[in-house]
């Protein structure tokens, strides 16, 4: 199983005004394949925060119906675990911060990967690859 970053869907979903270099394509095209990949039943991870960050910058890019229906697919997905976050988990978070030099909400990732006994992550987030245990898979 491997932890589910919410810029997967970024890049997967949206749909900028200007033209995407070569390399933004490309990673379009990578997320596109793990969401095929998971919707064929690849079992992932990912929290409610993560769901969160993911719908608050798609509201923009999808119909509210079509967020809705991402939203609701995910949630009933067999193989997608949606962990809950109490204020406990999300103050750890806060704390790794200084140790990892990332945000609260990759850093939340973290934690929860740990948690989990987790070692992989799907995300395009760079940051990942400094972190001691964890391996960012980006196709």
């Amino acid at each position: 199983m491997r932890f589910l970053d919410a810029n997967v869907f970024i890049y997967a979903y949206y749909k900028p005004k200007r033209e995407l270099t070569e390399k933004e394509k490309q990673m379009k095209e990578h997320a596109k394949e793990i969401i095929r990949r998971i919707n064929e039943g690849e079992e992932v991870i990912t929290a409610v925060v993560h769901l969160s960050e993911v719908a608050n910058i798609l509201k923009r890019a999808l119909s509210m119906e079509d967020l809705y229906s991402l939203l609701i697919g995910l949630f009933s997905m067999d193989s997608v675990k949606i962990v809950d976050v109490t204020s406990e988990d999300y103050f750890g978070a806060v704390e790794l911060m200084s140790e990892l030099k990332m945000d609260p909400n990759d850093c939340l990732a973290v934690s929860v990967m740990r948690c989990e006994n987790i070692n992989e992550i799907y995300s395009f987030d760079k940051g990942f690859d400094g972190v001691a245990g964890i391996i960012r898979i980006m196709k």
